[in-house]
């Protein structure tokens, strides 16, 4: 696999709509581990396809010794309010509070392609 260069602010990849991925293959594969690579070594907690400059729906996340992948995600359910100091790892040095969701469900697919759905 293989840690990829991370786009910041400024890249107009980063302001444009990520693509649906029409299925989940070997290049799609492929690019999951290369994202769970790049996130491990930023260090971060996730990351989306745009930030590594390919403009697809596909995002990975690394927390708490849990890890995972999911192309065309699609948030179901939103609980709740919690806040709390986000960084991103396409603008590198900066951290603000923000407010996210509780809990939620997502959908998408997994690295087989099969659907999965997630509470988190």
């Amino acid at each position: 696999m293989a840690v990829l260069p991370i786009r910041t602010f400024g890249d107009p990849v980063l302001r444009a709509r990520a693509g649906e991925v029409p299925g989940v293959d070997d290049v799609v594969r492929k690019l999951m581990h290369d994202m769970t690579d790049t996130v491990i070594d930023a260090p971060g907690v996730g990351l989306a396809a745009p930030q590594i400059g390919v403009p697809r729906r596909v995002i990975v996340w690394r927390y708490e010794g849990e890890e995972g992948a999911l192309a065309n995600p699609v948030i179901l359910e939103q609980h709740g309010k919690d806040e709390a100091d986000e960084a991103c790892l396409s603008l590198p040095g900066l951290s603000y509070p923000v407010k996210r969701a509780a809990r939620i469900k997502v959908a998408g697919l997994n690295d087989r392609g099969d659907r999965l759905e997630l509470k988190v």
